[in-house]
């Protein structure tokens, strides 16, 4: 029988996702002795699934139940294999990237200021707004007071499941869309394209997985190729930005930028990016819905079955990712 050990936060309504045929191995949250599993189900944190890694024996299969596996390669048993959860983050994280474009379409950040100074919008400051994001002149009337993301260029760098949801989502508000994958296929670029679609876009949505290569991705030199006024959007890893580059940016207003992660990350009180204008952040949140955990143990669940059946794995990580 598989021996499928999963955290010891995991609840009965997950447990039911599993394999009936599976032995199923509660692993506790500080072992104080070895214990012999086949299958992992790997905590979500660093902080969880540490303690437990070095008294795991007979491991042959590391699930993941994020898509992101940066910090969890360190703690997979030698011949084990590593398997991402791609797939589990779509509707949240692509739901979360659409909202913040939106958001500042609709200049919702700005309003959200003024509400809390509990200051009725006047047309000359919501037009004088825009002209700070924006420069140039306007006539003035009639004054700016949101913006229509039909037309618009979205450039999404990283196209994968992610990132075809993304635009699946935003498909209906007319966007062009353009596309990067680490590599090209028909309709979508190469990496190194980069430099050369920056200047084309108004949006630019990082959901890149976390690697040597992507490291520094949108530095100083990137950021600038951005249009005035263009929005960046961070669904990634922190890292992935030169967070310097960025804060510079935004100070001198040009470009906007919706982030869930940062780097560093937690952000620590007194961070320039805390005060940073043109700015929404948000604490790393993207793929935490109620339903993320039954979706990522419905796919772990699969696995199991695949790994019983002796028939090949998903999302078994190559190298980086």
């Amino acid at each position: 029988m598989i021996r499928v050990g999963v955290p010891h936060w995991t609840s009965k309504d997950l447990l039911a996702k599993l394999p009936a045929e599976a032995e199923i191995v509660v692993l506790p949250e500080q072992p104080s002795s070895p214990v012999e599993i086949d299958f992992w189900i790997a905590p979500l944190f660093p902080r969880q699934a540490g303690p437990v890694a070095p008294y795991l024996r007979g491991v042959k299969v590391v699930q993941s139940l994020l898509a992101g596996v940066d910090w969890l390669r360190s703690l997979v048993p030698q011949g084990a294999l590593l398997c991402d959860a791609q797939g589990v983050h779509n509707v949240a994280t692509s739901e979360w990237a659409v909202a913040a474009i939106l958001a500042w379409t609709k200049f919702f950040p700005f309003y959200f200021d003024l509400q809390r100074q509990q200051q009725w919008i006047t047309r000359e400051l919501a037009d004088a707004h825009y002209h700070s994001v924006f420069g140039g002149n306007h006539s003035p009337y009639p004054p700016v007071l949101i913006e229509e993301l039909e037309g618009k260029t979205v450039l999404i760098v990283g196209y994968g499941s992610i990132g075809s949801s993304i635009e699946e989502r935003l498909s209906p508000f007319g966007v062009n869309v353009l596309r990067i994958a680490r590599t090209a296929r028909p309709g979508v670029e190469a990496v190194d394209k980069l430099p050369h679609l920056l200047p084309l876009a108004d949006i630019v949505v990082l959901i890149v997985p976390f690697t040597q290569q992507t490291r520094g991705l949108m530095n100083a030199e990137m950021i600038a190729k951005m249009k005035q006024g263009a929005l960046l959007v961070n669904a990634a890893r922190g890292p992935v930005v030169e967070t310097g580059a960025l804060v510079k940016a935004l100070e001198e207003k040009r470009i906007r930028a919706a982030l869930d992660v940062t780097d560093p990350e937690p952000l620590p009180p007194g961070h320039p990016l805390w005060k940073a204008p043109n700015l929404l952040l948000t604490p790393h949140i993207g793929g935490s819905s109620p339903l993320f955990m039954p979706r990522a143990f419905q796919f772990a669940g699969e696995q199991v079955l695949r790994f019983m059946s002796g028939g090949p794995l998903l999302n078994v990580v190559q190298g980086e990712y």
